[in-house]
């Protein structure tokens, strides 16, 4: 990341003179997450939401969760003793495990939680809708909303 704010196309991060609670809008339409501290944007991030099926639920929410180095208790891999995957890119609740694997969950680094099983990660960033409903941004922005965010702060999620 540059010093100017900028991460890459269609990305920026500049908090120069912001001041003010943080909250985070986020467009589905538009793809595109928006951090603000008081009435000022200081920050734009392309993202990727729920695919058909799996759609991020919009409404108004709030960061319930952080976590630095989460895991999905849903999606992930079987792996055998040695870590080397069996059976990739499962859903646990719908694919039983091979004999002597277990699970090891989707990494889901700098996760910020505003509901039930939906929050904002670093992850593959497609330029469309991929995800299992979750919020994927690129790791630079990830851990910016993630470092300025803190729990409580509103997350709007719409349309």
């Amino acid at each position: 990341m540059r010093g100017d704010g900028a991460v890459g196309k269609s990305t920026y991060w500049s908090p120069r003179a912001a001041r003010g609670a943080s909250r985070i809008v986020v467009s589905l339409r538009e793809q595109r997450a928006y951090f603000y501290k008081g009435k000022k944007l200081v920050g734009v991030s392309v993202i990727s939401t729920g695919r058909k099926g799996f759609e991020t639920p919009p409404g108004r929410y709030t960061v319930i969760q952080k976590s630095p180095d989460h895991s999905s208790n849903l999606y992930g891999d079987y792996v055998d003793a040695r870590g080397r995957v069996v059976t990739a890119n499962v859903d646990r609740r719908k694919t039983p495990a091979p004999p002597g694997a277990r699970f090891r969950g989707a990494r889901m680094p700098y996760f910020l939680r505003f509901t039930g099983a939906y929050g904002m990660h670093a992850g593959y960033v497609p330029r469309h809708r991929a995800s299992h409903g979750c919020i994927r941004m690129p790791g630079p922005m990830a851990r910016r909303f993630f470092h300025e965010a803190n729990l409580g702060t509103p997350v709007l999620v719409k349309q």
